[in-house]
């Protein structure tokens, strides 16, 4: 049998870069197992924070020492220079996370070069990554939500005299307290909890910054889960798995840094609000014209047994201590033939 040769694309020019890089150290691993290793050869290809795109050895170093380079380029001439490995590939894996890698741009090229990928195209990537079209989404599905107000970068900068009117809008609306996000970042990156009009007014300031497109969401006490999905057409979704940490809230550090979160899987809660929250999944899935894969994020109140959806993340952490392979593992497929899922995924979507 002949071997498929997988391009396993990572790194990119996102805050998430290391991120990136301890997924793809996970996939090629798996890969390499037993019965991947028969049907799949693994070709790193790695893109440096400068965006210039490595294979051979460079990427096989950067994967080994699971170290971003350091040295970067100036020339931008090479930017438009790919690897002559490139052209061996019969099936791409991006494990590139955040903007620049899970936002439609990356899946818009792999399409151009016509071979099949794994997870969303253009569509749902560009959907599942920008929070506002996210929502108008899933508004449009009939999918509960938390409320919500859009903000643009121009209502907060450009005019001194529309900036207090806009809080008092946000105050009126939301009250506090309430969470400002950049539209585009993952990760928790520019997330703010503000308690206050002057915690809201930086929040707004420092999230503009990140991004022309705000989202201010309304602070719930709930508990937080997660579900993930697996599929094309007809996709399966996991068991239902909680995050719960001793933080103010999931933000960036506590995220990324050891033993400030646990996962439990599966969570401790009702039957019927876990069958609810499978059914949002896909749900949730289908509305940004997802594929692949999707990890799809919730609010649980237990006080009033309402569910709100928070959103889909297209392409999620894929490390195997990441929720997303976790969740799939208490749901029988562990991770090697997860990874192997994928890719024939990938190819049946493309045929």
């Amino acid at each position: 049998m002949t071997k498929l040769r997988v391009g396993l694309l990572f790194g990119g020019r996102s805050g998430e870069h290391e991120v990136s890089i301890n997924s793809a150290i996970a996939i090629a691993t798996a890969l390499d197992a037993q019965d991947n290793a028969m049907k799949y050869d693994v070709l790193p290809v790695y893109i440096q924070k400068d965006g210039i795109w490595q294979a051979g050895d460079i990427a096989r170093q950067v994967l080994d020492s699971g170290k971003p380079l350091t040295s970067e380029t100036n020339d931008k001439k090479q930017l438009w220079q790919f690897p002559p490995q490139v052209a061996e590939v019969d099936v791409w894996f991006p494990i590139l996370h955040g903007p620049n890698g899970e936002d439609g741009t990356v899946q818009g090229l792999l399409t151009l070069m016509q071979v099949p990928f794994v997870g969303s195209g253009v569509l749902g990537s560009a959907a599942g990554m920008d929070k506002i079209a996210m929502k108008m989404a899933f508004a449009q599905a009939g999918l509960p939500q938390v409320k919500y107000m859009a903000i643009s970068r121009s209502q907060i900068w450009s005019n001194p005299c529309v900036f207090p009117k806009l809080c008092d809008e946000i105050e009126k609306t939301l009250d506090y307290p309430c969470f400002v996000k950049p539209a585009n970042l993952g990760s928790s990156v520019g997330i703010a909890k503000a308690r206050s009009r002057t915690e809201l007014e930086t929040a707004l300031d420092n999230a503009a910054s990140y991004d022309r497109r705000i989202i201010v969401e309304a602070g719930v006490v709930a508990r937080e889960v997660e579900c993930a999905v697996l599929g094309n057409d007809n996709p399966k979704a996991s068991v239902v798995g909680e995050i719960t940490y001793n933080s103010d809230f999931y933000d960036y550090e506590t995220k990324y840094t050891d033993g400030r979160a646990e996962l439990h899987i599966p969570a401790q809660i009702p039957t019927a609000i876990a069958s609810q929250i499978q059914e949002m999944s896909l749900k949730a899935f289908t509305a940004v014209d997802a594929a692949g894969l999707a990890r799809v994020d919730f609010f649980y109140l237990e006080k009033t047994g309402e569910v709100f959806l928070n959103e889909i993340n297209t392409l999620p952490g894929f490390t195997a201590f990441s929720m997303y392979p976790q969740l799939w593992a208490a749901s029988g497929v562990p991770f090697p033939e997860l990874c192997d899922r994928l890719i024939q995924f990938a190819l049946e979507r493309h045929q």
